[in-house]
């Protein structure tokens, strides 16, 4: 990079960077025609290869017209943030050489099952257009897509090189997909099934990989149901030297997990199977000098049905563990302590509430290294009070990891002292998503909107990237937001606000914002209008359940036809309202296949 900025003309006018495709044009921008590039194409496209960052190459192809083409002809990967943002066609005409295609589709609202089934997100359109643009494809990452089984053959059948597949929140498909992927991708190297909403038919898919399939070096199919053929997967283990990462399902015993992880000591990643001692038969011992073995182990996850009894046998696997995922087991605190005292590497740890404030001061006590902390509900829907974790067990982990960067935090009660202190001990946190989980609570001791702890997060964190806001809140909050946010990047708002003031405060103050996500917010028309100059700029704008009308959509529309201006229709209603809204830039114009109950103003 730095012998491209030696080579750059310093008083060259450089438009304004876009970021990722979803905002990138096909036609190429009114460069200055006089050739400003020393280097011969060839190495100018081999320096450009070596740049990975997203937007440091959109930057670059805007410097001149030679960086844009050695930009065009080198990219390898595309990220693609909303599907439809951008068509396939543009994708394939914009970059011809394309090798990795990592795709996103519904809003992030729709794991609250706020988006309407067959809402769209169709992934084969665009691997039609593959087919024919880059035969060559050999990754494909999808986030919230509509997939098809129809499509996964489609896939396996026709990209003759294809190597990757990951499916995340995905649904529409079944495990008959899969035996596609396993049947016809013969150099496959990672399958990673995760918490799709998909059609489990039995593990029948895990047998067809062929005999002489000996490139996989992930595996992870740790959220299907059904069990697996035991002998076949341990065949394919044994077969695969360069496996990495594998994550089995519930189904899988510690007993024949201690076979697996003979066959794959090398493993970098586990997702474990069920910990019930029922189903165990081997001593002890043997298992934890299995897990001894394990000497390149980073991350562990799973853990079903851990108990006290059986937990110790992965004490020898946890002492370069940065990564530990306990987000399936119900541990209670002193488990949870134990465990903590032998991963003095953590940096990275998502655990359930049922840790309780005690098992949060153990990670204070034993994590200093501790940079993510994500905590989850056991049980959203009980009303319990004294169950989970409170302000008591956050304050804790504040004051023994300094180094906290991201948490999300689920919890029933909270005070504005607390976050403050929060604030105060990890002042460079990047992402912070607090959710109370009764919606609309104050400070539960003073009675006080949450205004101050949400006010105190952003003047003591200047690089907050993300922020997620619940409790009582006026429009102090976002008063709050709006003046010292200004590296926020996603906004997700839920039960908040006193009027279209808040929503304007941070329209009008948040430069950097791209997603703003709200939901069960009194904000109206003006509220939505006020941001007519800043949607462009972002990516999406989510509203549901707020004040706005069919009116004030339309004249956003009119006055922006860059943005398309998703209306869908509840049922029963009057046809004045706008209860769901998803507003987006895109360079491909109204979609072609929106359902009858979305309207596109």
């Amino acid at each position: 990079m730095k012998l491209l900025q030696q080579s750059m003309d310093p008083n060259q006018k450089r438009a304004k960077a876009v970021d990722r495709v979803d905002s990138v044009d096909t036609g190429v921008a009114s460069f200055d025609s006089t050739r400003m590039c020393p280097f011969p194409d060839e190495v100018l496209e081999r320096v450009l290869s070596l740049i990975d960052s997203h937007k440091d190459r959109s930057s670059v192809s805007l410097v001149c017209k030679d960086w844009y083409n050695a930009e065009r002809w080198s990219r390898r990967h595309v990220f693609i943030g909303n599907c439809y943002s951008v068509s396939p066609e543009i994708v394939a005409a914009r970059f011809p050489r394309i090798r990795s295609v990592t795709l996103k589709g519904k809003p992030r609202f729709s794991d609250f099952n706020l988006v309407p089934e067959y809402w769209g997100a169709d992934v084969h359109p665009w691997l039609s257009v593959f087919a024919t643009a880059y035969p060559f494809l050999e990754e494909l990452r999808l986030k919230r897509m509509a997939v098809s089984d129809e499509s996964l053959e489609f896939l396996a059948t026709n990209f003759q090189g294809f190597k990757a597949l990951s499916l995340l929140s995905c649904d529409g498909f079944s495990t008959d997909g899969l035996k596609a992927i396993a049947t016809h991708c013969k150099n496959l190297t990672e399958l990673d099934i995760h918490e799709n909403g998909m059609d489990d038919l039995g593990g029948h898919w895990l047998n067809c990989f062929p005999e002489s399939l000996t490139t996989l070096q992930v595996l992870n199919f740790a959220s299907l149901n059904s069990e697996v053929s035991f002998e076949s997967l341990e065949k394919l283990i044994s077969r695969n030297k360069s496996l990495r990462v594998l994550k089995v399902n519930r189904n899988i015993s510690l007993d024949q997990l201690q076979k697996l992880l003979l066959q794959a000591p090398q493993l970098s990643e586990l997702g474990t199977g069920t910990f019930m001692q029922e189903l165990i038969s081997c001593p002890i011992t043997d298992l934890k000098t299995t897990f001894s073995n394990c000497k390149n182990l980073v991350t562990i996850s799973g853990l079903w049905d851990a108990t006290s009894l059986y937990l110790p046998v992965i004490y020898p696997a946890c002492v370069n563990l940065t990564f530990l995922n306990l987000s399936y087991a119900t541990l209670r605190s002193g488990e949870l302590s134990n465990l903590l005292q032998h991963c003095k590497s953590l940096r990275r740890l998502w655990l359930l509430d049922t840790v309780g404030d005690k098992g949060l001061e153990a990670v204070g006590a034993h994590c200093p290294l501790l940079e993510e902390l994500r905590v989850f509900p056991a049980d959203p829907f009980d009303q319990e009070v004294f169950l989970g974790v409170t302000e008591s067990g956050f304050v804790s982990v504040s004051e023994g990891c300094p180094k906290l960067r991201y948490v999300l935090y689920f919890c029933r009660q909270m005070t504005n002292a607390a976050v403050a202190t929060i604030a105060r001990n990890c002042p460079d946190f990047t992402h912070f998503r607090l959710c109370i989980m009764n919606p609309g609570q104050p400070d539960y001791l003073t009675k006080q909107p949450m205004d101050e702890a949400f006010g105190s997060i952003v003047k003591t964190c200047p690089n907050l990237q993300r922020l997620a806001v619940s409790g009582q809140l006026t429009d102090r909050t976002f008063e709050y937001i709006g003046k010292y946010s200004k590296k926020l990047e996603t906004l997700s708002v839920a039960f908040a606000g006193s009027s279209d003031l808040g929503m304007e405060y941070v329209l009008g103050g948040c430069p950097k914002l791209r997603k703003l996500e709200i939901r069960d917010c009194p904000f109206g028309n003006g509220a939505l209008l006020s941001g007519l100059t800043k949607y462009e700029s972002m990516r999406s704008l989510w509203m549901s359940a707020c004040n706005v009308t069919m009116n004030g959509c339309k004249v956003l529309a009119k006055e922006r036809p860059r943005l398309n201006v998703e209306v869908m229709k509840d049922e029963g209603g009057d046809g004045s309202e706008a209860h769901k809204v998803y507003v987006y830039r895109t360079v491909a114009g109204p979609r072609r296949d929106a359902p009858p109950f979305v309207l596109t103003l």
